[in-house]
């Protein structure tokens, strides 16, 4: 359903489109403008477990080619040369059969019980609609948030800080035995993202600055969790 409806897109827009090689390569597609400049487009899906929210996405790993931007393992061209990283999201409604499973010939195709209902589709830059938590238990994935206007309109904790807050953020998982809390709040013109974490070696709090862009500034500040309470 969806290569021919990129294909059409391309062809529109004249893009070339280079589809992975292996399953467990990122992206799904890349995308090459006459330029040359390359887009990452991940396809991911979620059914819906109630009309507000999916049952789970994940966005790729946080590790590997995420954090060795130059690296070639897994991933069809480095990191680090695409301008965009993009979703391109498919949200579906289950549809309960009380068919039993059985064969279908080929003639009867036009005739197989559908799946599927209430397909929504949505592109969004990955970072937009990214969590501050894993996507899937422990393993090394970066999750979707799960709310449904999230997701289409891009609207995650990392939207308004940007990507490279996003990337920062997800470096500090890379680095740190644990990220215990987020907090993500506007005040004003200054934007503030503060994280807590945890680690096995002990280390004085300290504060970076980074500037975000002309309106304000973004600051990371990190605190031992040594006297400030239980762990989330």
């Amino acid at each position: 359903m969806l290569t021919p409806a990129l294909q059409e897109f391309a062809s529109h827009f004249g893009y070339e489109l280079e589809f992975a090689q292996h399953q467990n390569h990122y992206p799904d597609v890349t995308i090459r403008e006459e330029n040359e400049n390359l887009f990452a487009l991940d396809i991911k899906t979620a059914y819906r477990e109630d009309e507000n929210t999916i049952s789970g996405m994940t966005l790729g790993t946080f590790t590997g080619y995420f954090r060795d931007r130059a690296g070639t393992k897994n991933i069809t061209y480095p990191y680090n040369s695409y301008k965009a990283h993009l979703v391109l999201g498919v949200i579906y409604s289950r549809v309960e059969s009380s068919l039993p499973p059985q064969i279908y010939a080929l003639e009867q195709i036009d005739s197989l019980p559908v799946p599927l209902k209430d397909i929504e589709v949505f592109v969004q830059p990955k970072y937009r609609i990214a969590s501050d938590k894993p996507g899937s238990g422990n393993t090394k994935n970066i999750g979707a948030v799960s709310e449904i206007d999230a997701l289409i309109n891009g609207k995650g904790p990392f939207a308004d800080l940007g990507e490279k807050v996003f990337d920062d953020y997800r470096e500090l998982r890379n680095r740190h035995t644990r990220v215990c809390r987020s907090i993500c709040k506007s005040k004003g013109q200054e934007t503030h993202y503060e994280v807590e974490w945890h680690r096995k070696s002990t280390s004085p709090a300290h504060k970076v600055s980074r500037n975000q862009d002309e309106v304000g500034s973004v600051y990371y500040a990190f605190y031992p969790m040594a006297g400030r309470g239980q762990m989330d």
